[in-house]
């Protein structure tokens, strides 16, 4: 790593950091991005960074729905400005689906839990900075991620219907096959073909219990930020609405 680190902390809150890496790296060039645009811009016209520090979630009313820490590895891709993303969490349980993804991106080099303060935060980032991952810091999970779920075809058309129903825009059959533009005839499907077959894959229904319509939506509800940020990243943004 050189001497003065080029240090991107992408987050809508501070919450300690910036002052922990300043005084743990006196001559680095520590920037904060605080929402898209600001990504953006610090990404696209200036020097590569040496190290990415972005919150997992981003916790605010603006952003919680609309960005997050794998929409900065998303736009580190897009302007070809690559660099190792140390991901920070909460170690709230409304992350995991997010870090399930982010432990398979290989532009995640470590994750850093906040709440345990920022006294490990400079040696991930000097770790990273010289090519060193650190997955010990992120747990192996217990079911399959949604991520590998809704790959393919009819993983698609699965993450599709999900985003539809996680954004409110489906009461029944009909108004699901409109939102996530599927046919009538695939929407009826989407407990015993679809994502259905999703949800007891990953052990979260009852298998003695019948799949329905209602397990499903109330499924889509409890995932729904994942959900959203899939479609959102994947091209399917058409499905949702202003949550």
């Amino acid at each position: 790593m050189t001497e003065e680190p080029r240090i991107l902390v992408a987050s809508p809150l501070d919450d300690g950091v910036v002052p922990a890496l300043t005084a743990a790296f006196p001559g680095a060039t520590v920037r904060v991005a605080g929402d898209r645009a600001a990504v953006s811009r610090e990404v696209t016209q200036r020097v590569r960074f040496d190290v990415v520090v972005a919150d997992l979630v981003w916790n605010s009313p603006e952003w919680e729905f609309n960005f997050d820490g794998l929409d900065v590895i998303d736009v580190l891709g897009a302007t070809d400005r690559r660099a190792p993303v140390i991901m920070a969490t909460q170690g709230h349980t409304t992350e995991c689906d997010l870090l399930q993804e982010a432990r398979l991106r290989p532009e995640v080099f470590s994750v850093f839990r906040k709440t345990v303060g920022a006294d490990d935060l400079p040696r991930l980032i000097r770790d990273a900075a010289i090519g060193e991952r650190r997955h010990g810091h992120v747990a192996t999970p217990h079911t399959k991620p949604l991520y590998e779920l809704f790959l393919g075809r009819r993983g698609e058309t699965a993450g599709r219907m999900a985003g539809a129903i996680a954004a409110g825009r489906a009461t029944d059959g009909a108004s699901l096959a409109t939102a996530a533009g599927v046919a009538l005839n695939t929407a009826s499907k989407v407990t015993t073909h679809y994502l259905g077959p999703i949800i007891l894959e990953r052990g979260e229904h009852d298998p003695r219990l019948p799949m329905t319509l209602s397990a499903v939506y109330r499924w889509c509800g409890l995932h729904a930020r994942y959900i959203v940020s899939w479609c959102r990243r994947h091209g399917h943004g058409d499905v949702l609405v202003t949550l």
